[in-house]
């Protein structure tokens, strides 16, 4: 199997991981607001194959979303996307650029930064249209219910995605459904022992 199609292979199964978890996994918050861990597998993504990978699958599965399971319609599909994107994305960017294990932290947490600011403006100025709300109430939600909610969300997503990027990586190696540089330690190990 050659290079691109391991990647697309690996792209697909990770498109139907994230809808699967989008789906089953949706967990109330605080008032309307629900958590899904579909961010960690997009995020997972990301830091496999770049950023244009959490880009695609976000697309696809937020997508899927709309066509399926979402009562939010177009602007509620726009919202997944800016999310999931500002998460994984920004990750996947920072880590592709110095690519140290040290990186993948660093990406996760500004990932996480990136995700709450972006969605406090983006729930200031979208949620009304979709909700119906005026904006002067979502204004006093703004502290009380978004941040909290989207701290919670990029903390748990953050959290999984640290503790099963590595496990997912060298499964995936094994499967010989990636060609990941093997870290120094282990080339290092592997040429001692």
């Amino acid at each position: 199997m050659n290079s691109k199609t391991r990647k697309l292979t690996t792209t697909g199964m990770l498109c139907a991981l994230a809808y699967t978890a989008a789906a089953v996994g949706r967990i109330p918050i605080v008032l309307f607001l629900k958590y899904d861990p579909k961010d960690i597998i997009i995020a997972i993504g990301g830091l496999l194959f770049g950023p244009l990978t959490s880009f695609v699958i976000t697309l696809l599965v937020s997508f899927a979303e709309m066509l399926t399971i979402s009562e939010n319609g177009v602007l509620g599909f726009l919202m997944n996307v800016v999310s999931s994107c500002s998460f994984a994305c920004t990750s996947a960017v920072i880590y592709r650029k110095w690519r140290r294990p040290s990186s993948v932290v660093k990406g996760l947490l500004c990932g996480w930064g990136a995700m709450v600011g972006i969605m406090l403006l983006w729930n200031y100025f979208i949620t009304p249209v979709y909700m119906g709300y005026p904006r002067e109430n979502v204004a006093k939600l703004l502290l009380p219910a978004f941040l909290p909610f989207n701290l919670i969300k990029g903390g748990l997503n953050t959290a999984a995605t640290m503790l099963l990027y590595r496990p997912v990586a060298s499964a995936l190696r094994r499967c010989h459904l990636t060609e990941l540089p093997v870290p120094e330690e282990t080339a290092r190990n592997t040429r001692n022992g």
